[in-house]
């Protein structure tokens, strides 16, 4: 255990939410095994281990944890943005500080990731074996899940807007996202609407980001916390209840697949564009893990356990982007030594299963160890109000928007194009419109640059 991480662990307040920090981690950690798991790769490509045998596409119905992920979100979102307001005591320029302060651990480690990628994806086609069956699948791959990180950016971008209609509204503002989400679903397989399914990326995960600002209130407890009034909404168990005989219903009498992750070739995937069927398994998920939250939280309270989750946060993001890599030099070492690549899902796979894992967990720890510098956070600043450009307020925020609007498009579209084809000018559909890496690469560093420019130059204190 590094010293940095045990002197946060000893300096927690006792006020935190441990159980958070625990579900961020086991979240992002799920998604690496499923990642690690699903890949079906041999000498001919990459294929998908659950499109190779279906039955264990019931599995996602418990691995597939990425509205934790973003139910998570929403509850830090809320009490971060709330605690700059109350120390800003008003003044304007506190988004900027918060899309800031939000958005440097998350695109920092990022934008590595990418640039290192791309020149190695350029490097590989100017040796001209980027054509490669696995190649070439390797760099169409590597940059589809960074599709999270555009989601996540909209979700920090839109906080202080939900969380006034959340203000307002309570369960009425979750339930007006769903019905969104719903009538998108009706609209697009009962009318046939084009392109109108898209608008689900927005409705269906800031649901689930609007159920982490209900938790901030104490809304989604078996105690109901909420210091105001008792909850009259579903307790975990009624939640997690009603989430999973939704997605039930839905996958076994509507246009729904069974896997709540993307199958290659299927005409309906219930991820992209997001569906009402994953909403509800979202909201089975956030009351499940509800659920656990009392007997996580005893867990917690043991020193060296929560050192752990310490430590795992702070590195959770580089492993996160770098976990493919490394799972794909696994393969590629397999090849380049000529040991034979056995059929997926055959006996002889499943039995180098655990050897590929170990040894992808630990290349992604080499991996870590190189780039973790660049999720370190910023020195924190010394207590007191924050500090808020006077100047720069007044333009701050709408820089800040902006910025994040173009890292946000930038990475998805990244995430679409892939980053094979770099001279050939490969285009993917981001929404309507034609996308190139190149183009999506320069989108992402100038919203970068528009956030970073959004910081003020020189500060004032502000009345707490």
């Amino acid at each position: 255990m590094d010293t940095s991480a045990r002197d946060l662990a000893e300096a927690t307040p006792a006020t935190r939410d441990r159980y958070v920090d625990l579900l961020r981690v086991a979240s992002l950690a799920t998604v690496v095994l499923g990642h690690w798991l699903m890949a079906a790769v041999t000498g001919d490509g990459i294929g998908n281990l659950l499109a190779l045998v279906p039955g264990l596409q019931a599995l996602t119905w418990v691995l597939q944890v990425m509205p934790v992920f973003f139910f998570v979100g929403g509850f830090s979102h809320a009490l971060s943005y709330r605690s700059l307001e109350r120390k800003a005591g008003g003044r304007d320029g506190v988004y900027a500080v918060f899309l800031r302060a939000r958005l440097r651990r998350l695109l920092r480690p990022t934008l590595v990731f990418v640039l290192v990628w791309t020149a190695a994806a350029l490097a590989v086609q100017a040796a001209g074996r980027g054509d490669g069956r696995l190649s070439g699948a390797a760099l169409r791959m590597v940059t589809q899940p960074l599709w999270f990180i555009g989601v996540y950016l909209a979700m920090v971008a839109l906080t202080p807007p939900l969380l006034r209609l959340h203000r307002r509204w309570g369960w009425g503002a979750f339930t007006a996202l769903a019905g969104a989400a719903a009538a998108v679903d009706l609209l697009r397989f009962g009318a046939g609407v084009p392109y109108v399914e898209f608008l689900n990326f927005a409705f269906v995960w800031l649901a689930v980001h609007q159920l982490g600002f209900l938790r901030a209130d104490g809304r989604l407890t078996p105690a109901g916390r909420a210091p105001h009034r008792r909850s009259r909404f579903p307790r975990p168990a009624a939640l997690a209840a009603a989430g999973l005989a939704g997605a039930g219903l839905l996958v076994a009498y509507g246009p729904y697949p069974l896997s709540m992750v993307g199958m290659p070739g299927e005409k309906v995937s219930n991820m992209a564009p997001p569906t009402l069927a994953l909403l509800c398994h979202g909201l089975w998920l956030v009351g499940a893990v509800e659920l656990l939250g009392a007997p996580a939280a005893r867990l917690l309270a043991r020193p060296r356990v929560w050192r752990g989750v310490v430590a795992a946060n702070g590195i959770a993001m580089t492993a996160f982007l770098w976990h493919l890599t490394a799972m794909l030099a696994v393969y590629a070492a397999q090849l380049a030594l000529g040991l034979r690549l056995p059929e997926p899902a055959s006996a002889d796979w499943w039995a180098q299963v655990p050897v590929r894992l170990l040894l992808a967990a630990a290349l992604t720890g080499l991996l870590v160890a190189a780039f973790r510098r660049f999720e370190a956070p910023a020195p924190a600043p010394a207590p007191g109000p924050v500090p808020v450009s006077a100047p720069a307020a007044a333009g701050s925020s709408p820089r800040a928007a902006a910025g994040t609007t173009l890292c946000l498009l930038g990475i998805l579209g990244l995430s679409m194009t892939g980053l094979g084809g770099l001279f050939e000018g490969h285009t993917a559909t981001l929404v309507a419109l034609p996308v190139t890496a190149p183009a999506a690469i320069a989108m992402a560093l100038g919203g970068w640059y528009l956030v970073e420019r959004s910081a003020p130059s020189r500060s004032v204190r502000l009345r707490g």
